[in-house]
């Protein structure tokens, strides 16, 4: 596969002057598997001088185009994709489950489970972001809580570009008596207090009903990608090719005919890049969030250099486009590439609880926050900040006799 690549990307359309990004600010959620606390991800850029032209700046905000998280295996770097891909889907499916119960039963949350007041607690997701198109520049806030139930409270609110505090679109909380409409359309509303059914968000029964300000959100969600390339085979447990027939086509050495292979015949590699890249290009020319598990599986490392450059380039990536991404790839971890709030860490304690820290945040054992001329690898692999494996002996051949004796 050719690196240069993502290096014509730059043909892509750019964006016109008058729209504003789609651009994930902020995302938080608690109590969703091995996130006992909430854990927040935050790609607001922080006051920091490094790499200052790739901050793009919407509204009273600034806000980064990527945002890396390392820990170690099991650590729960994919809870996180898992509690944002979860928000998702609920958000845009949630409209069905109130006449099909077996339906809600799949999208029950998973809580953490290892303590008796959390297992049974409710679990919370919420977002700060920007929408396509919006001339006057605003930020949104939008979340809701669910339990094993259904949903306990949804709130979405919107701040303007001048303003300093965020107004009320709609609150809902967990009576009839906490319904609160009034930033709807006032004759939506009484359609939305007849249809809405406890497993049901506002936002996806509105934008069922066509409300234009539930369907923007409904819709920003919609646009966001998701990829888990730990397995670049399967999607949603089923073969590609399962659902399409493709081969592969390679030219013969000593001929120009065309020799054809089933796709299912290329390398791990080559299957993860026919899978990417269409998303890519997709998340590029719509400027939206891709969230990626494992970017760097079965990737030769090069590959991926390319795919986060492509990103931090605002030549290329004219339209603001965000990537999201696990890894265990420590190459990334340089000054060279990636700002300090650019870089995240997921460590679980021996209670099984994951937390969630920016590298900009860190504070070492005497109090001093990370240099921005610091070599971040070699300090992550010592252990300088936290995130990795308790390392053992690997014991198994312990006892065995060698060959001989």
């Amino acid at each position: 596969m050719n690196v240069d690549y993502f290096e014509k990307m730059h043909i892509i359309e750019s964006r016109k002057e008058d729209e504003v990004a789609i651009m994930l600010i902020q995302f938080s959620f608690k109590n969703f598997k091995s996130f006992r606390e909430e854990a927040a991800l935050d790609l607001s850029a922080t006051k920091m001088t490094e790499f200052s032209e790739r901050v793009v700046t919407i509204g009273s905000e600034k806000i980064l185009p990527v945002a890396v998280i390392y820990g170690a295996n099991a650590s729960g770097k994919s809870n996180i994709y898992s509690a944002f891909e979860y928000m998702a889907e609920y958000v845009v499916d949630s409209f069905k489950y109130g006449d099909e119960e077996e339906k809600f039963e799949e999208y029950r949350p998973t809580p953490f489970l290892f303590d008796s007041t959390s297992a049974y607690a409710e679990s919370s997701f919420e977002v700060y972001f920007t929408i396509p198109g919006d001339k006057n520049e605003k930020t949104y806030n939008y979340g809701f809580c669910v339990d094993q139930e259904g949903v306990t409270e949804e709130w979405l609110n919107s701040k303007a570009k001048t303003a300093r505090k965020y107004s009320t679109v709609f609150y809902r909380g967990n009576s009839d008596s906490e319904l609160d409409l009034s930033g709807l359309p006032k004759n939506s509303r009484d359609n939305i207090k007849i249809a809405l059914e406890k497993q049901v968000l506002i936002v996806s029964l509105g934008a069922k009903l066509k409300i234009s300000k539930c369907k923007a959100i409904r819709d920003w969600f919609l646009t966001n990608e998701f990829a888990d390339f730990g397995d670049p085979v399967t999607s949603d447990g089923e073969s590609k090719e399962e659902k399409y027939k493709i081969n592969a086509l390679h030219k013969k050495i000593d001929s120009d005919e065309m020799a054809e292979i089933p796709l299912g015949a290329e390398s791990a590699g080559t299957l993860k890049m026919f899978a990417l890249y269409p998303e890519l290009q997709e998340v590029l020319e719509k400027g939206s969030v891709f969230f990626i598990d494992e970017l760097n599986a079965r990737l030769h490392p090069l590959l991926v250099r390319n795919f986060l450059l492509t990103f931090l380039n605002p030549n290329i990536n004219v339209n603001h486009a965000q990537l999201v991404f696990t890894t265990h790839d420590t190459w990334q971890l340089s000054n060279q590439l990636l700002r300090r709030d650019e870089i995240w860490f997921v460590e679980k304690d021996d209670r099984g609880v994951s937390t969630l820290y920016s590298l900009a945040d860190f504070v070492d054992e005497d109090g001093v926050r990370i240099r921005k001329d610091e070599s971040y690898e070699k300090n992550y692999l010592i252990g300088k900040y936290g995130a990795i494996p308790a390392l053992k002996s690997i014991d198994i051949f312990k006892g065995a006799g060698c060959p001989g004796d």
